[in-house]
């Protein structure tokens, strides 16, 4: 698709490029090329004069970023609900069979049980 910004070579205006697709019977045969403002049909991408953006200056630097942060310590996040063979989910509800109440992924407990692959690709539903 690509830049849609365009200066037309009929108006000379600063406009977009609107791409219609064309079609034989029901197959894609090609695209009609126009510009917005006057409605001129280009015959090909190569006839389109595309606006050339300017870079912008950088606001911000690497030295300007925080730093990352990490919200889990090592280990932490495998104790969640989410990783737990009691927890049950489906379309509506996220459940844990062990309280017997609706419970988040990321929640945890004491009676947390790790869950075991079903199948050969590891996966564990």
């Amino acid at each position: 698709m690509g830049n849609v910004e365009i200066i037309c070579s009929n108006c000379h205006q600063e406009s977009l490029l609107r791409r219609e697709a064309l079609y034989e019977g029901f197959s894609k045969v090609g695209e009609a090329l126009f510009c917005t403002a006057c409605g001129h049909r280009f015959a090909d991408e190569s006839e389109v004069s595309f606006k050339v953006a300017a870079d912008q200056p950088a606001i911000f630097t690497d030295a300007d970023r925080s730093k990352r942060v990490d919200a889990f310590s090592d280990g932490e996040a495998d104790q969640l609900c989410r990783h737990c063979a009691h927890y049950l989910i489906n379309p509506f509800t996220q459940f844990c069979s062990v309280h017997k109440k609706e419970v988040q992924a990321t929640d945890s407990c004491a009676q947390f049980k790790e869950r075991q692959a079903d199948n050969e690709n590891n996966a564990p539903f």
